[in-house]
């Protein structure tokens, strides 16, 4: 034997050697693309499944909403209602506050108006009751006055 046979040789048995690593490699390979092609093949059965679930999913949230949206329609008088009563306790207590500064002024006048006549003892009381009772009737009178407005 020369040198090209054993030289063809030697290239016929890396090539052999060669064959055999890549027919395990081609093998292995052929193992995960059938495993890929079973996992494709359960996809449509999954998709759909899942698909299916969206839509209960969605249609049952739908259906809450529909229900939320009723009873929020429900409770909107209560809503107004209480709105309402707020506005009316404000104005109220607006006016209460007005009153109680009109009174506050009109016992220091009173108390001064004592002061200057130098009434002192039972007339003291007396022209202070009275006074009061006058600016309590003119009070009266103005707030009459300003509802019918």
């Amino acid at each position: 034997m020369d040198y090209l046979g054993i030289g063809v040789l030697i290239i016929g048995i890396a090539f052999a050697v060669l064959s055999i690593f890549l027919m395990k490699t081609l093998n292995n390979l052929a193992n995960v693309l059938k495993g890929v092609d079973r996992t494709v093949e359960k996809l449509p059965e999954q998709l759909d499944g899942v698909m299916s679930q969206t839509s209960e999913v969605l249609h049952t949230s739908n259906d809450t909403l529909v229900d939320v949206n009723e009873k929020i329609r429900a409770l909107s008088p209560l809503f107004y209602i209480v709105g309402d009563i707020g506005e009316s306790s404000r104005r109220l207590t607006s006016s209460l506050v007005d009153m109680t500064s009109s009174m506050k002024k009109s016992t220091s006048t009173g108390e001064e108006k004592v002061k200057e006549k130098d009434a002192s003892g039972l007339y003291g009381a007396v022209a202070l009751g009275y006074f009061l009772t006058q600016k309590r009737k003119a009070v009266k009178e103005a707030a009459a006055t300003g509802n019918k407005s």
